[in-house]
């Protein structure tokens, strides 16, 4: 299940890059609103997976720290999208996922 998951993290920054290193600020900000909304598309297969998960196994995955990076990354490309120009912070290192 974490390989389906790299790879659409992989496929959502892989879209999201290439248009960004060429594109003017309205379509940069077209782009990452896209990716906002991809990454919306993911929360409620996020939701599915962890319903059907099994609380019992030795390794589980951490749901609730998936949560909080996904919503660290949709603020960070807010904040993309509302200052363009602004120097780009810093992005904290996101959790594992695995315990």
């Amino acid at each position: 299940m974490l390989s389906h998951y790299r790879k659409v993290f992989s496929l959502i920054i892989a879209l999201a890059i290439p248009p960004l290193l060429y594109a003017d600020t309205s379509a940069e900000r077209e782009a990452l609103a896209h990716v906002i909304h991809e990454l919306q598309a993911i929360e409620p297969l996020i939701d599915k997976a962890q319903t059907q998960s099994n609380q019992d196994a030795r390794i589980r995955f951490q749901y609730d720290w998936l949560h909080p990076d996904f919503n660290r990354l949709e603020d960070v490309i807010h904040a993309r999208i509302d200052s363009p120009r602004a120097e780009l912070q810093p992005f904290p290192p996101l959790r594992g996922f695995f315990t």
